[in-house]
């Protein structure tokens, strides 16, 4: 048998949990969510879940740090 390679399932994060990750408030989250900056799913009829891939991408270096 042929082993085949599965992508591992992506991580969705709660808007609490986003918040608590990134040390923002929830109304922020929502906001951003609205703007477009981060890609939100629903799921159902009230849950939201962002994907953590999608959440770490949102952040941006500092031109002035030198890393």
């Amino acid at each position: 048998m042929t082993q085949q390679t599965r992508k591992p399932l992506p991580t969705y994060l709660s808007l609490q949990q986003a918040a608590e990750m990134t040390c923002q408030s929830v109304k922020t989250i929502r906001r951003r969510i609205s703007d477009g900056t981060i890609p939100a799913y629903r799921f159902g009829r009230r849950q939201i879940r962002i994907k953590l891939e999608d959440l770490e991408a949102t952040g941006r270096r500092i031109p002035s740090a030198k890393w």
